[in-house]
């Protein structure tokens, strides 16, 4: 029970613990989120294939229910990484291709942060 007596006295604990990370690792972690499902992946692959807006029935191309794919829109419209206009009685859908072009970015630079320098490696010996 100790543990509850150290949270209590932790100032730290007073505020939303997103507050202590960069904007920049909060987006790429919302981002990450977004994509961790395969249907999301699909969606944007779908989009990125056609190379122009979608205006048709997007869970005709995918084997989902139209439902399950609305969710997955709007989780991926939520952030922006797709768009969606309203034209006559249907919804034509596109990349957000500046914002992805940003976030590709953003990983690529996290992964060379990551994968450069001192750390410890498959062939290394880790003292770990």
């Amino acid at each position: 029970m100790s543990y509850i007596c150290d949270t209590l006295h932790n100032p730290l604990m007073t505020y939303a613990k997103t507050a202590a990370f960069t904007e920049e690792q909060q987006q790429l972690a919302r981002v990450a989120k977004a994509l961790a499902h395969p249907a999301r992946i699909a969606i944007i692959q779908l989009l990125a294939s056609k190379q122009t807006c979608i205006s048709g029935d997007i869970a005709a191309e995918l084997p989902l229910s139209r439902t399950t794919v609305s969710q997955h829109l709007q989780e991926l419209k939520a952030l922006d990484l797709i768009r969606g206009e309203i034209e006559g009685l249907t919804v034509c859908y596109c990349l957000n291709t500046d914002l992805l072009k940003q976030v590709h970015q953003q990983f690529t630079a996290f992964f060379i942060e990551a994968t450069t320098g001192g750390a410890c490696g498959p062939a290394d010996a880790c003292a770990c």
